[in-house]
């Protein structure tokens, strides 16, 4: 009998891994889910090639977020289809292929929209459903060796050359989310040629934000964040960094780098655990970047907001924060008729565009953000890393065929 074994959030700061069930192509059980335990002919079963740790995952794992014990984390993922359902009519096992965080079923009105962030029918709780995450429809998570993936047809894309694929993996592995999530943030905050950008945040995301925004061809790129490693990380593929321990006001280590203390876009990689800058570095503010981004954009510009926030947060620094209520000067953009654009990225919009840039040699998106392949044992010490601030994005190796294709 095939067994499985998964990456499971225990409690706040412990993963481990655990033997859990072999996938079925079945829909989760819910009991306020009318399609809840039903079969899924719609799906597939894949062996994972590569499961990436995401910062958005770290917020469960530091109890920053409602969810439960036991809860498979691992939302991006890439995997080879080894069963697929009767209805599955555009893969066939073998089939290498990028799946979107995003669970879509490509039928409602948002999916049919491009919308598939926000699908209204595999989440009976809210709008949008990812993989091994905390209120998002109750999906069991890819940072495991086999996983389901429903309506596979719609949400799937085959890379078109296996070998080609695999030469790549390292780069094609971010196609799931942080490299769709940071382009998105971009493409929002309306960068285009010429732009002077403001990304706020040199985690993986941040940084696969400041490539997109180079591959969109940004004059400058500006990066800030408050750990060395990170800014020297963003620096190596060409970007400007502010530290933002410094005293020196946002605004004013900008106007040293472009002359004025202004940018045409921003973007808010950081998200909801958010600390103040300079003296306030230590001292978690949740509407630090929201604000300053806020500050230094010129009027007219727009905010790209790909940084989570939640609507719960037991973490949180007041009563307030806990609910997602947070003191934004909606003041200050309204003034500047500033656009600010949030929620998760449609990767569905942008992974087939993405995927043949990197297949062409457009962007080299993990020496961007230095993809570090680890083992899925190798993965709650991953986890402690990345939570210690390491500027590196650790992807799961759970059958060894990433590192055999590096070798």
């Amino acid at each position: 009998m095939a067994t499985n074994r998964g990456v499971a959030y225990v409690k706040p700061g412990v993963v481990e891994i655990q033997s859990i069930p072999y996938p079925k192509l079945r829909m989760p059980k819910s009991e306020t889910d009318p399609f809840g335990g039903k079969d899924a002919p719609h799906g597939v079963i894949l062996k994972v090639v590569t499961t990436n740790i995401c910062g958005s995952d770290q917020h469960m794992v530091r109890g920053r977020t409602t969810a439960p014990p036991g809860l498979i984390l691992g939302h991006e993922i890439t995997g080879e289809v080894v069963e697929k359902g009767v209805d599955v009519e555009m893969l066939n096992v073998g089939d290498l292929v990028t799946v979107p965080f995003n669970i879509a079923c490509g039928r409602c009105r948002n999916c049919r929209e491009g919308k598939t962030g926000i699908c209204l029918t595999v989440n009976p709780a809210r709008p949008g459903a990812a993989y091994g995450y905390v209120d998002m429809g109750g999906w069991v998570g890819g940072q495991a060796e086999y996983v389901l993936v429903p309506y596979a047809d719609f949400n799937l894309i085959k890379f078109p050359n296996r070998d080609r694929a695999m030469a790549k993996i390292q780069d094609l592995t971010l196609l799931s989310d942080i490299f769709p999530t940071g382009y998105h943030g971009a493409i929002q905050a309306g960068v285009t040629t010429g732009s002077i950008v403001y990304v706020a945040g040199a985690g993986p995301v941040g940084l696969a934000c400041a490539a997109s925004c180079h591959l969109l061809g940004a004059a400058v790129v500006i990066v800030g964040d408050m750990i060395p490693e990170r800014l020297a990380q963003a620096k190596s593929f060409g970007c400007e960094t502010i530290d933002l321990r410094k005293e020196a006001s946002l605004a004013d280590q900008i106007a040293q780098i472009t002359g004025e203390p202004l940018v045409d876009s921003a973007i808010d990689c950081v998200g909801f655990e958010a600390r103040g800058h300079g003296a306030g570095a230590s001292v978690e503010q949740p509407a630090t970047v929201l604000n300053s981004i806020m500050e230094i954009t010129r009027a007219g510009g727009s905010l790209g907001i790909p940084g989570l926030y939640v609507t719960g947060d037991p973490g949180g620094v007041d009563a307030a924060a806990k609910i997602g209520s947070l003191s934004i000067r909606i003041g200050l953009g309204w003034a500047k008729s500033h656009s600010l654009h949030t929620g998760q990225c449609p990767v569905l919009r942008y992974n087939r565009q993405l995927m043949q840039a990197i297949l062409y040699d457009k962007i080299h998106i993990a020496k961007a953000c230095n993809v570090n392949l680890i083992t899925l044992d190798d993965a709650p010490q991953g986890y402690k890393d990345f939570d210690k601030g390491a500027a590196k994005k650790f992807v799961i190796d759970p059958h060894g065929a990433a590192k055999k294709a590096a070798a």
